[in-house]
């Protein structure tokens, strides 16, 4: 029994790392819109049309928490620091800007929330520089 439990908390390990890393790619891929001119101009409009403070300010936030936020999952770097910031983006996206229909319009941002939500509980895992440099107790 005492090997079965070792091999489950293996592959738990395992997956905290896939979701992690899959989670922090896709996002990742997302803020890249940072560079595209046309993309950032649509994500302009949209906030304006929306009455954001700042739009212009608050389109490359959202994407740069994106970009950075998405860097650091994959490394597992400041995992839950970066989470935090990713649910608040995701977040504002889903009940702000959208419509908060997350099970129709709104599912695709909710999912990114759920996973973030994860990682801000589980922390990087056993795999992540967060447990590299600070030990086991602050990557869980």
């Amino acid at each position: 029994m005492f090997k079965k439990r070792l091999a489950a908390m293996a592959h738990v390990a395992i997956g905290v790392v896939l979701i992690r890393i899959i989670a922090g790619l896709l996002i990742f891929v997302h803020g890249c819109g940072i560079f595209h001119p046309g993309h950032m101009e649509g994500n302009i409009a949209w906030l304006t049309d929306l009455h954001f403070p700042i739009p212009v300010g608050m389109a490359y936030l959202g994407k740069g928490a994106e970009l950075v936020g998405g860097a650091f999952l994959m490394l597992g770097l400041l995992t839950r620091m970066a989470a935090a910031v990713l649910v608040i983006n995701m977040g504002v996206i889903t009940f702000i800007m959208g419509t908060g229909k997350v099970f129709t319009d709104d599912q695709p941002p909710f999912l990114f929330l759920v996973l973030f939500l994860y990682l801000l509980i589980a922390g990087g895992g056993k795999y992540s520089l967060d447990r590299l440099w600070w030990g086991k107790r602050s990557a869980s």
